[in-house]
């Protein structure tokens, strides 16, 4: 099926002047080339007249090939008073020597007025002027209308005549811009019907997120008649964001039956999202429709229970179909069927049969009243769980521990003493460290390693403090979690104490004690 709504992707301009979002040249020569292979229409490269991050990307970009995705330049009208050919910026555009460039010009008359500072017949020639220019050195030109729907607001007719500038010099898409994010997704449709229905050629939608509507506009557009959505990854962009492609495409896709990139791409847009935020050196929202960790996450007990019997009685689609997966959650809020259906996501032969079940939830619920939470801990569910089922010795225990700070004046190190017996025989050892936490682990891993040598792999990737209860001050309650892995898998492991340090190590050695279930280690 091929593709009836072309997808205009944005991320490396708009996406970049959102805050804390930086790229690299090669950030966005890998972006694009991601974008590409996702299966876009079209990736917008940036302003190649704004800054010389654009220029050195633009020249890159020469050298690459594009096998779906065409590259586009973004920049704007020509200056007032000033030949298209003549002004600078715009020469910067053919400079670029992409296919298709894109330029924005003015629709409201308060910016023709107050911001351009010029003539509503002034403003109309800069449109149509520069969409001339670019299509005689043989430009494909996308004109984004900005301001459109403010404009349309104010004066009807001089906005429609801005689109009409466009379309007469030869423009190939005229994009209708909410660049303030504020419209209503009823205005955005019957702008756009108007649109469609007074312009030839191809209409498009760019809008922003101010109030939260930036993909419930875009969408509004597509029914109205428009066939081309701007947008950026996850939606990035200044203020509040732009209109997030992540969710727009499988809305198009699944609930609107549109198909705008290769279906054989949707299955990877989870991990096109989590690309993109790792690039950006972000961490991925968890709750993002669609490819968020939370976005098929049950923790609910009557939810839990008809999912297990019925998945779409809790599920609008089946998350594989854009790349995620299903995820049970354990907490005071659980019933009998989390744990079963959890358990077996852990690898653990669990019914609604097997005895000690209600001891096991009895007992989470329990642990979270105390201030545990399992829902990023799965390596301490998995052990919670195993426990109750086997009751079996545990591999090792901490006998004694002790921590202290020295100082030489110019630094502070951290020593941890730690006492394990294993078995019949026991280990006594000092480690240095960072800090309290870090020399812990050190001492702990050292007295355990020679046990258990897969313990050698085991490494901490993450470590997470929050106290629970601040009005008690230093006497509160602390929750630390732990990330670990193996090189093969991630877990999280739980420790709650009004001591950090009890906290840090009941942590720690629940991520070792995992990591032997995991390798199915004995003493040595």
């Amino acid at each position: 099926m091929s593709p009836t709504i072309e997808i205009y992707d944005t991320t490396l301009r708009d996406g970049t002047q959102g805050h804390g979002i930086t790229f690299s040249v090669a950030d966005k020569l890998r972006i694009a080339e991601r974008l590409d292979a996702f299966g876009v229409a079209y990736v917008e490269g940036g302003w190649p007249g704004s800054n010389p991050r654009d220029i050195e990307f633009f020249d890159e970009a020469k050298r690459r090939t594009f096998a779906r995705a065409k590259l586009a330049a973004f920049g704007s009208t020509r200056r007032k008073g000033v030949r298209a050919e003549d002004d600078d910026q715009v020469r910067l555009l053919i400079d670029a020597a992409t296919a298709v460039v894109t330029i924005f010009g003015k629709t409201s008359l308060l910016h023709v007025r107050e911001v351009l500072q010029t003539s509503r017949e002034e403003n109309l020639a800069m449109i149509a002027d520069t969409v001339r220019f670019l299509k005689s050195h043989g430009r494909f030109v996308v004109y984004d209308a900005e301001h459109c729907f403010d404009g349309f607001t104010e004066d009807r007719e001089y906005a429609m005549a801005t689109l009409r500038a466009a379309e007469d010099a030869g423009a190939d898409v005229v994009t209708l811009c909410d660049t303030n994010g504020g419209s209503l997704p009823g205005d955005v449709a019957a702008i756009t019907r108007l649109a469609c229905e007074a312009l030839r050629v191809r209409v498009g939608i760019h809008t922003h997120d101010d109030i939260g509507l930036g993909v419930a506009n875009a969408l509004a557009a597509v029914e109205a008649g428009a066939t081309h959505v701007q947008g950026t990854i996850n939606g990035f962009g200044e203020r509040t964001g732009n209109c997030n492609l992540i969710s727009v495409i499988p809305n198009l896709h699944f609930k609107l039956k549109k198909p705008c990139v290769p279906v054989e791409s949707l299955p990877t847009l989870t991990e096109l999202s989590q690309f993109v935020d790792e690039t950006a050196n972000l961490r991925p929202n968890p709750r993002l429709p669609w490819v968020g960790a939370a976005a098929f996450s049950h923790k609910g007990g009557t939810h839990v229970n008809a999912v297990q019997k019925v998945l779409r009685s809790y599920e609008h689609i089946d998350p594989s179909a854009v790349g995620n997966t299903r995820h049970v959650l354990v907490s005071d809020l659980a019933g009998r069927s989390n744990i079963v259906m959890k358990a077996r996501e852990l690898g653990i032969d669990l019914t609604s049969d097997t005895p000690h079940l209600r001891t096991m939830l009895k007992r989470i619920k329990e642990l979270e009243h105390r201030g545990y939470e399992f829902e990023a801990a799965d390596g301490s569910l998995s052990l919670l769980i195993r426990r109750a089922l086997r009751n079996a010795a545990p591999p090792f225990t901490v006998d004694a521990y002790h921590v202290s700070m020295r100082s030489d004046g110019k630094a502070s190190v951290c020593e941890a003493t730690v006492k394990v017996s294993v078995g019949g025989g026991t280990a006594h050892t000092v480690a240095d460290g960072d800090g309290p936490v870090n020399a812990l682990d050190a001492a702990l891993r050292s007295a355990l390693v020679t046990f258990y040598p897969a313990l050698q792999s085991v490494r901490l990737t993450d470590y997470k403090v929050r106290i629970i209860d601040s009005r008690s001050g230093t006497a509160a309650v602390t929750r630390v979690l732990i990330e670990s892995t193996d090189g093969a898998a991630e877990w999280g492991t739980i420790g709650v104490s009004e001591n950090i340090i009890e906290a840090s190590l009941e942590a720690l050695v629940d991520s070792l004690e995992y990591a032997l279930v995991r390798a199915g280690d004995r003493p040595s």
